[in-house]
């Protein structure tokens, strides 16, 4: 019997430890999905506001407000 119990605990300490390390893994897994989404979303952000930028200089410098007619100089 105490053999038997000893294999048991042996198995039990084995598996924990499997799922422990799945569990571990799993996380890290998680963690570097969204972190590559986030990074995705500031990426995004970046462009977007590059843009807004560069509409808003082109604006500025008068080649938009020369081409539609809106400037009366």
């Amino acid at each position: 019997m105490d053999s038997k119990e000893k294999h048991v605990r042996e198995n039990e300490s084995v598996d924990s430890d499997l799922i422990a390390d799945s569990l571990k893994a799993e996380g890290k897994n998680r963690r570097r999905e969204n972190t590559r989404k986030t990074n995705r979303l500031w990426l995004w952000l970046g462009v977007l506001i590059l843009i807004a930028l560069l509409l808003y200089w082109i604006f500025s410098i008068g080649i938009i407000g020369d081409a539609t007619g809106s400037f009366n100089g």
